[in-house]
């Protein structure tokens, strides 16, 4: 009995230890197939998944934003934006071409700034495409470039894409007078939104030129407006932009038109801005880009994105081949985005600070961040499904 029980007990023994093989064995082998699913996500199933994903997202908006489309008024928060639409000529295959026409007024009572928007709605007609004109949201003398702004501008052009059928490569922005402020200030901050912008008889502020790397850009101004120097900070913007040109050939394409004997009002010259702009189409994929931060931040900017925000933050990056150089960063912590039309994700990108490797492999494709870059842009042509987390230590150069 004794030598049964001893046997009995080494055969269960060797059966739990089959069965612990076989359960290890099983966890191994799902593991192993996690990882081969995530390494066979191809170009072809991504392009299936674009497809897909913003079906789904235009369907949800279609219900979501309905209302507002038909009452012409978006309200974000405390604030309340609206906007006439005007058709002109046909719709071409690839989708209508936006342009943005941004009212003067500013820090004056509400039914002043009323009467400039409804005037404004008259001022400028096109060959072919939509005429979008908002009503300020507030009346303020710099109504047109707070932080909120930022968000009208991209939730319109998220549903002009899906409401409208707009091509999101042919967006322009325009703007006269405050709205001409408007126009120096968001074209920078907003560039990797628009193929160019036209500012007509504003002021800059404080904004910076840099980020119009990749756009074109006008400027149209009466010599004689000399209200808040207008006009001599015009030719300061032509004497900056055409520096940054000279430095950088393959971007900063820019024209400055001052008409010597015009004030504030320039008699409707400044309509020769809009077949200029109509040149111009995104590329929504540069090979560089420099990105500096105004006092109203963002988190993405093209390819590049941070999870803080910094106010007046710099980075410049360029893509050759498969190599990435951070050329400039005031930012220690960010992400490089990717995708097949920037490098080839099927082979190894090496990226580089200060001559050195700071990254060295292949970015996997991953449906879950190509989800994210549509939920946050709304976007079918600014797609990004591969990144890579940078961490640098600015103070010794090291990764």
């Amino acid at each position: 009995m004794k030598y049964r029980f001893k046997e009995n007990l080494i055969i269960v023994q060797f059966l739990l230890l089959l069965i612990i093989s076989s359960c290890s064995k099983q966890k191994k082998d799902q593991s192993s197939n996690t990882e081969r699913a995530i390494k066979k996500i191809t170009k072809l199933d991504i392009e299936k998944s674009k497809k897909r994903l913003f079906d789904q997202y235009s369907n949800k908006l279609l219900k979501e934003r309905q209302n507002e489309m038909d009452n012409s008024e978006i309200e974000i928060d405390k604030y309340k934006v609206k906007f006439d639409i005007k058709y002109f000529g046909s719709k071409p295959l690839e989708g209508w071409e936006l342009y943005f026409s941004l009212h003067g007024g500013g820090g004056t009572p509400d039914s002043v700034n009323e009467n400039a928007w409804e005037r404004h709605k008259t001022l400028y007609k096109l060959k072919n495409g939509i005429l979008l004109t908002p009503r300020s949201p507030t009346n303020t003398w710099n109504m047109w470039h707070q932080d909120h702004v930022d968000l009208f501008l991209n939730r319109l052009i998220q549903n002009m894409i899906v409401f409208h059928d707009i091509n999101p490569n042919k967006i322009y922005l325009m703007g006269y007078s405050a709205g001409g402020d408007g126009v120096y200030q968001l074209a920078p901050r907003m560039a990797d939104r628009f193929a160019a912008a036209a500012m007509m008889a504003g002021h800059p502020n404080d904004a910076s030129p840099l980020n119009l790397r990749n756009i074109g850009f006008t400027i149209f101004m009466g010599g004689k407006d000399s209200a808040y120097n207008r006009n001599g900070v015009a030719l300061e913007w032509k004497n900056r932009l055409k520096i940054l040109e000279k430095n950088d050939p393959e971007g900063y394409n820019h024209h400055v038109e001052i008409y010597e004997d015009k004030g504030h009002w320039m008699d409707g010259l400044d309509t020769t801005a809009i077949p200029w702009l109509s040149n111009y189409s995104r590329n929504p994929y540069p090979t560089k880009v420099v990105w500096k931060q105004d006092d109203v931040t963002r988190n993405r900017f093209y390819w590049l994105k941070v999870e803080n925000s910094e106010s007046y933050s710099e980075i410049t990056a360029s893509i050759l081949d498969q190599t990435i150089s951070i050329e400039k960063t005031s930012v220690s912590k960010f992400i490089i985005q990717l995708n097949d039309d920037l490098i080839n994700m099927n082979k190894p990108v090496i990226v580089k600070y200060m001559d050195k490797i700071i990254f060295r492999g292949i970015v996997k494709r991953d449906i879950s961040i190509l989800e994210k870059s549509l939920n946050e842009y709304g976007d079918p042509e600014s797609f990004y499904y591969g990144q890579i987390p940078i961490s640098i230590d600015l103070k010794n150069n090291l990764e």
